[in-house]
């Protein structure tokens, strides 16, 4: 290795990633990292193409040969797309990148290797000394996929001015996580302000001649007792959604009898009809006692508000092969269409809002329920068959005692 690089070449690359890690230590910005090892030791390894190269005893060995020993594990062992480009063409791309753009882009013209309107004047104009700002590109890969694209140029060398490192970041995930979050704060202001909106209505209403009259008086009272307590029920399961999220990296460590607690759920019921199958000597699961409660409530409460009125839930309760604690809860309703059941778990979805809203729903239960059996490392099935009826199934971890 010393033979065919050289001294210098050796102690440059480490030199290079000390400086890396000083920048990961006063950065903490693994992207500079990246940027920073990776265009150093393409710099050196183009240097030692023209001055090192001479001692080397085989004279038919060329920068290319040299380099690309070096530089290619680097880049393959980089996740995301980088390339390496010189004189405007891509001379390296690691796997990721020709998985996303296609293998032929090395040796391609780095305007055709990335097709977009925005990268064409980073990729081959002039950069700016110290401008680093991120390109963001929509079209590659899928329509649905986002892109940050980022350009650092390498150290000039004797033989040219130096390559330009190109590194592609994945925002699809960043993208969608903000954009639930702008629609979860439009739709949590939305299912606030309409029965804010009536309350305030029949506030004014009753404060003209309609207050006079008892009948009209008692009549829009009801109506704002319901539409109070409807905010009041949207604002608890808000909180309760927000608590549990905070807390899903805590993993539960408690042993809870889920077959008790079914019995007590169902005692709290006092709507509809429950029936239960609880098998012998299920064992305990491990859990929060009071979020295991609240997600019974809203399973049960769920089947019981859109199955048939006289026709029970059932709610079973069994061990499986795999030491996995398993629950169903069925109702016997009108059921769902296949291409709803997806979107079942997200926040303020509805089959029929109409429905549910008359029924009292936030659009948050089941949204709970997920997040709940997230916690607790289970999962979460539903099934249904249109005209028969839905079942919830849910796995849970048996507990097991430590030591």
């Amino acid at each position: 290795m010393v033979q065919g690089f050289g001294i210098r070449t050796i102690s440059a690359i480490g030199i290079i990633a000390v400086a890396a890690i000083a920048i990961a230590l006063l950065t903490h910005d693994i992207q500079s990292v990246l940027v920073a090892l990776i265009g150093g030791i393409a710099a050196v390894l183009a240097a030692a193409g023209t001055n090192e190269v001479a001692s080397d005893p085989d004279p038919a060995r060329t920068t290319n040969d040299i380099a690309e020993p070096e530089l290619g594990p680097v880049l393959e062992a980089i996740v995301e797309p980088v390339m390496i480009v010189a004189e405007g063409r891509v001379t390296h791309a690691n796997a990721p990148a020709r998985a996303l753009l296609g293998g032929h882009i090395v040796g391609q013209n780095v305007r055709l290797a990335i097709r977009h309107p925005a990268a064409a004047e980073r990729l081959v104009g002039a950069l700016e000394p110290g401008n680093s700002d991120p390109i963001d590109l929509v079209g590659l890969g899928t329509l649905d996929q986002r892109w940050q694209m980022r350009v650092a140029q390498t150290l000039a060398t004797e033989s040219g001015t130096g390559q330009r490192i190109v590194h592609l970041i994945d925002q699809t995930g960043n993208y969608a996580a903000e954009r639930m979050r702008v629609d979860f704060v439009a739709n949590a202001s939305h299912e606030l302000r309409t029965p804010l909106a009536s309350i305030l209505g029949y506030i004014e209403t009753l404060r003209d001649e309609a207050g006079e009259d008892p009948g009209i008086r008692e009549r829009f009272l009801k109506i704002m007792d319901d539409e109070a307590r409807r905010m009041q029920r949207l604002v608890e399961d808000l909180i309760s959604l927000s608590r549990i999220e905070a807390e899903k990296y805590r993993l539960p460590d408690r042993a809870v009898d889920l077959a008790g607690l079914i019995d007590e759920v169902r005692a709290e019921i006092t709507k509809g009809e429950v029936v239960t199958e609880l098998e012998d000597g299920v064992p305990t699961v491990v859990g929060d006692r009071v979020q295991l409660s609240q997600m019974l409530h809203n399973l049960i409460g769920n089947a019981i508000k859109y199955g048939h009125a006289d026709k029970p839930v059932t709610v079973r309760l069994w061990r499986d092969a795999g030491n996995m604690v398993r629950l169903g809860v069925s109702d016997q309703g009108d059921g769902i269409p296949a291409e709803h059941i997806p979107r079942l778990t997200e926040r303020f979805y509805r089959v029929d809002p109409g429905r549910s809203r008359a029924g009292g729903g936030t659009g948050l239960g089941l949204a709970i329920v997920k997040h709940i059996v997230e916690r607790h490392r289970g999962r979460l099935d539903i099934a249904s068959v249109v005209g028969t009826g839905t079942t919830v199934s849910i796995s849970l971890p048996a507990y097991e005692p430590k030591g």
